[in-house]
């Protein structure tokens, strides 16, 4: 399934959407979800921000910047499964899903501080 990053990265926000949306109404549970939300959600915004980069340090850095807000996003999945508030199956597709996109973000990073350092 060959799937674009910009269809990618906002599916991966409407699935944090839709879990926060399922979360137990406690305080603790709307707290890490809202954390998760914020963070889940900017992910793509970040990529569709890089994809309109006028240089490559812009591009860099808004990307970098997604792949911040997907670890903070897998820490927030964490922690609601190490307190108890989700079992760690619920969120294992979603946390594999943030892997898969951390490590093509990285590639595209790499890409293109290595095409920049070839040109020095």
């Amino acid at each position: 399934m060959n799937v674009d990053l910009k269809t990618r990265t906002k599916g991966f926000a409407i699935r944090i959407i839709k879990l926060y949306a399922d979360l137990p109404k406690s305080t603790e549970a709307q707290i890490l979800g809202k954390q998760l939300l914020r963070s889940g959600t900017s992910v793509g915004a970040h990529y569709r921000e890089g994809m309109r980069a006028r240089s490559d340090a812009e591009f860099i850095s808004k990307i970098e910047g997604g792949l911040q807000e997907l670890e903070e996003s897998v820490y927030w999945m964490e922690l609601l499964i190490e307190s108890d508030v989700i079992d760690e199956y619920s969120l294992s597709e979603l946390i594999k899903e943030a892997d898969e996109l951390t490590a093509i973000l990285i590639t595209c990073v790499k890409k293109v501080k290595d095409r920049k350092e070839a040109k020095k």
